[in-house]
């Protein structure tokens, strides 16, 4: 199957891998969704479907029961546009670098841009997470300490041998949560591992597996986007822990790790504010007002 021209549109299968990927990896901004993975593993949540317009792609979906549409690649030109908005509700998921060279086009053709903080990527300097310098870092430094004078602590990349492993640590997380939360993404995102082109490792305490984490690499290989990360909470630092020996595994050339968005929980825009992020992703949503 190949991807078909707008406006005809198919499901995202794992058969489109092949043109997906590389228009994706090519992108520079850096948005966690734009990466075959993220949209194959969230492709039944979201009802992802995909067309092709020029060398670009648009990307169709629904959430709380509205639809919208991303534009990866391109702005598309003036009537592509207002086409989609006839069909869905919104345009999610702009980055500024798509934005700055059609704002005025946008404004004149009724399209009103406004940013989307909820769905703001997280930036930090690989080299922060992995060292946690200076007096900012002192509780994350405590916290990681604390952990490795409790706990003797094993890491492993993860590999099809590992895996099993970390598929275990995701059922004890999803019992200690009592809720599924991302657990379907999650456990394909292991079970496709392989296929999927991604890195993680996963963490033994006491040899038992207790927290894995698993991402992927985009913007042209400079950034590195984390998509799960599933510890214990019994084990008081894991967290802290698994972040900065990622961090440290990692190859120099990758400048930035994305955290992703927050989704608008203070209690997890707190919790990535307290890791001082060096940027953002931004993002924008656009609606038609004619």
């Amino acid at each position: 199957m190949s991807i078909p021209c707008y406006p005809e549109f198919v499901p995202i299968g794992f058969e489109l891998k092949s043109d997906i990927q590389p228009l994706l990896f090519r992108l520079t901004d850096g948005v966690s969704e734009y990466t075959f993975a993220n949209l194959y593993l969230f492709r039944t949540r979201y009802q992802y479907r995909v067309s092709r317009r020029g060398e670009g792609l648009i990307i169709s979906g629904q959430r709380e029961g509205k639809r919208f549409f991303m534009t990866p690649c391109a702005v598309p030109d003036r009537d592509a546009l207002i086409r989609l908005f006839e069909t869905h509700d919104y345009w999610k998921g702009i980055p500024d670098s798509a934005l700055a060279p059609n704002q005025s086009s946008l404004a004149e053709w009724g399209i009103a841009v406004a940013e989307d903080r909820d769905n703001f990527d997280y930036l930090y300097l690989r080299t922060d997470l992995a060292e946690l310098p200076g007096k900012k870092y002192h509780k994350k430094r405590n916290l990681v300490n604390a952990f490795l004078s409790a706990y003797t602590c094993e890491i492993q990349p993860l590999t099809a041998e590992t895996i099993p492993h970390a598929l275990e640590a995701l059922d004890r997380w999803r019992q200690d949560k009592g809720e599924d939360g991302d657990y379907n993404a999650a456990k394909e995102a292991l079970e496709l591992f392989p296929a999927l082109d991604m890195q993680g490792s996963i963490y033994y305490i006491n040899g038992k597996p207790r927290g894995w984490c698993l991402g992927e690499r985009l913007s042209r290989g400079k950034m590195f986007a984390v998509h799960f990360e599933k510890g214990v909470d019994a084990y008081k630092g894991i967290y802290q822990f698994m972040n900065q020996t990622f961090a440290a595994s990692l190859e120099e050339e990758v400048v930035h790790i994305n955290r992703e968005q927050d989704l608008g929980d203070e209690g997890l825009r707190q919790a990535k504010m307290t890791y001082r992020p060096s940027g953002f992703v931004r993002k924008h949503i656009g609606l038609y007002k004619p």
